[in-house]
């Protein structure tokens, strides 16, 4: 009998630390090319979304299965702007509060808007903006085409890849 409570327990903290804590993911698709590529493994850690500590930068995974095909629940996408920023995508480059962001990280050589009415406007307070890093045309489901993301969408801020290993390390 006494291991039947060590089972339960087992269980316990298994599913504690799956559903507050921290969680494994895989990537699908190419919309984070070329940080990120189809198939690897992450690490999402779920306590900063809920202490509401996202920041500009953070790459995340957001549960969005109203935009995505059946079977798909998530992406990864990087924040590029929080609630009440003011982003501008214009002449190829992305502006957050007037000011170019220097992005480094990504695949094509410009940001593209896609829907008009998300190329130009203020994040609403409870939302980030998000784009996936592969900025080809039509190579990203984002915020350019589906518009700001509630925070509560956002599962978690991905820490950590451990599949490839020879790609493991910090995010």
């Amino acid at each position: 009998m006494d291991w039947a409570v060590h089972i339960l327990l087992a269980v316990f903290i298994g599913l504690f630390i799956v559903t507050f804590v921290a969680q494994r993911t895989i990537v699908d698709g190419n919309s984070m090319l070329p940080t990120l590529n189809h198939g690897e493994q992450l690490i999402v850690e779920k306590i900063t979304p809920r202490l509401n500590k996202l920041k500009r930068g953070d790459l995340v995974t957001l549960y969005i299965p109203e935009y995505l095909e059946e079977g798909k629940d998530y992406v990864v996408k990087r924040i590029v702007a929080m609630g009440n920023d003011k982003v501008e995508i214009k002449d190829g480059k992305l502006y957050v509060n007037g000011e170019e962001v220097k992005e480094d990280y990504i695949n094509g050589s410009v940001t593209e808007g896609i829907n008009p009415e998300y190329s130009s406007f203020t994040v609403p307070p409870d939302c980030v903006y998000v784009l996936g890093d592969n900025r080809l045309p039509h190579a990203s489901l984002d915020s350019r085409s589906i518009g700001p993301i509630n925070k509560k969408k956002v599962i978690g801020r991905v820490i950590f890849r451990y599949y490839p290993f020879d790609k493991a390390g910090k995010i």
